[in-house]
């Protein structure tokens, strides 16, 4: 009988061949064992502050070497992981630290344009009973509290190397991602170390990470589940992996280039702009998996795969984890750059679903899909009620996605199917930027949707306001409080949203909405 892999598992490749498993932004090259002794230095670092089974902490930087060697620690010790998004602000970040419960949150002062440390000064601390201390990588704090929470610095040292990891419980949960739902904030998606592990090394074999000679760059960030996911199936391949703090078009190009690197992930949008700076500048790579995210970018995308660029769609989510599934190379360019794909592993099931009758669905016909996995969620952290909603008796996670199943037991994906809206890569609920729009002077109640302005999803809002409004305060108000690509385009009044009557009651107009708004901006253009 196969134990249950553990984090520490993957990394068995990269500890059997010789040469670097990971080049930092600056060059360093890190092999399997300066790894190992960088995990060592976290487990030590983290052990000597109390963090063990059972304790979560936050993590809120760029794609770092110490990044993933504090996650790797937090598996060895029994700790959980919040991960934090570099782009949230004041109200996200502090969503994240409440809902997770974090004891402790992680973080670099500034990178770049972000000024972390200015946005953390924005939450009350009295709004974070969980939290009991800030951790400052590299820099020495600032002053000895910050939003009343004693400072210390965090420097990950090397230390003495550990024997491989034999002890740590792999059911325990290990990282938290967030998602969008049909509440005002976003869930916790609970992952451990099995389902992280496991995804990884089937990972490793269906996208070629395991391939002689191939080498990955890291650009989607490890905040999120693209990000991290595409950096476990690497390790677990023994893929040398080239980190990118952020992504850069011009960078990322001369990395591939320089170095001959065969793979990497991210949004269709992603590789158009590699494209468009060097339009040969991916021929000799050997897997592209994207996801599209960008309206209008389906014939870019599938002229170039018809030259030869290995572009292949994927498909993921939170809860079953990203690059779940992969399309076949060598198959039609109109059919290989489709979302979908085969999963990873064999042991993955997908099914469709006909929402109007609930029977399941032969292949090639659209409907609701649904999947079963070893690398599925253990559920939404401290909310049973969602995780009931969304896993069914058998066991099947009902994704809220539209698509259908092919007969070679791929599958493709079409679209969301409820009114997640897609921003700048994210999944975005739109009630997380209705809320904080709610809370701004002068509005009552807020509508948000997602209108196409210079080939990206932007959002927009119409309110109903409560008393004098001014667009321009309300858009700096939640500029303060929310990550940019949130932030809405306009913000309209009206004296009432669009409804129409249906047996549940009255539901919002959400396409007349769009309709609105594409016709006030044609308005604004003229």
């Amino acid at each position: 009988m196969q134990r249950t892999p553990r984090l520490d598992d993957i990394l068995a490749a990269g500890r059997a061949r010789p040469g670097p498993l990971f080049v930092t932004d600056a060059g360093e090259a890190i092999d399997a064992a300066g790894f190992d002794a960088l995990v060592a230095g976290a487990v030590r670092f983290l052990k000597g502050l109390g963090v063990g089974p059972g304790d979560r902490i936050a993590l809120w930087h760029v794609n770092r070497v110490d990044w993933l060697a504090l996650f790797f620690a937090c598996a060895r010790v029994g700790a959980a992981v919040a991960v934090a998004n570099t782009r949230y602000r004041s109200a996200e970040l502090a969503h994240i630290l409440r809902a997770s419960g974090a004891r402790m949150l992680i973080l670099a002062p500034a990178f770049g344009k972000i000024e972390f440390l200015r946005i953390l000064e924005g939450l009350d601390g009295a709004d974070l009973p969980e939290l009991a201390q800030i951790a400052l990588l590299d820099e020495a704090a600032p002053s000895a509290t910050l939003i009343g929470r004693p400072v210390l610095t965090a420097r990950i040292a090397p230390g003495m190397r550990e024997g491989r990891d034999g002890s740590s419980d792999p059911e325990a949960p290990l990282v938290f991602f967030t998602t969008s739902g049909t509440t005002s904030a976003p869930k916790l998606v609970t992952h451990c170390q099995r389902t992280l592990a496991f995804h990884a090394l089937a990972s490793a074999a269906a996208y070629g990470f395991d391939a002689p000679g191939a080498g990955f760059v890291a650009t989607m960030p490890y905040c999120g589940v693209f990000g991290l996911n595409a950096q476990l199936g690497a390790i677990a391949g023994g893929a040398p992996s080239h980190i990118m703090p952020m992504f850069d078009a011009e960078r990322t190009a001369a990395l591939i280039r320089n170095h001959g690197l065969t793979h990497l992930v991210g949004s269709d949008e992603m590789f158009r702009r590699l494209m468009e700076i060097d339009p040969n500048v991916l021929d000799a790579t050997t897997c592209c998996g994207f996801a599209s995210f960008t309206p209008g970018l389906g014939p870019v995308m599938e002229a170039a795969a018809a030259r030869g660029v290995p572009l292949r769609g994927v498909y993921g989510s939170s809860e079953v984890c990203a690059l779940f599934s992969v399309q076949d190379a060598g198959i039609a360019p109109e059919e290989q750059v489709k979302g979908g794909g085969r999963p990873a592993s064999a042991r993955s099931e997908v099914r469709v679903r006909d929402t109007e009758t609930g029977a399941l669905l032969p292949h090639g016909s659209p409907g609701a899909l649904e999947f079963r996995a070893p690398n599925q969620f253990l559920g939404y952290f401290r909310n049973p009620e969602e995780t009931a909603k969304a896993v069914d008796s058998e066991g099947f996670f009902h994704s809220g996605d539209m698509g259908y199943t092919r007969s070679d037991g791929s599958f493709v994906y079409l679209a969301r199917m409820g009114d997640a809206i897609r921003l700048s890569g994210f999944l975005t609920d739109p009630a997380e930027i209705e809320e904080v729009l709610k809370s701004a002077p002068g509005v009552r109640d807020a509508q948000v949707v997602a209108v196409v302005r210079d080939g990206q999803n932007r959002p927009v809002a119409f309110v109903i306001a409560d008393g004098p409004f001014d667009e321009a305060a309300v858009i700096t108000d939640a500029a303060a409080k929310l990550a940019a690509f949130k932030v809405p385009l306009r913000v309209w009044p009206v004296e009432r949203f669009p409804t129409t009557d249906s047996a549940n009651g009255l539901k919002i107009q959400r396409a007349r909405l769009r309709t609105m708004a594409e016709e006030q901006l044609k308005e604004d253009d003229a």
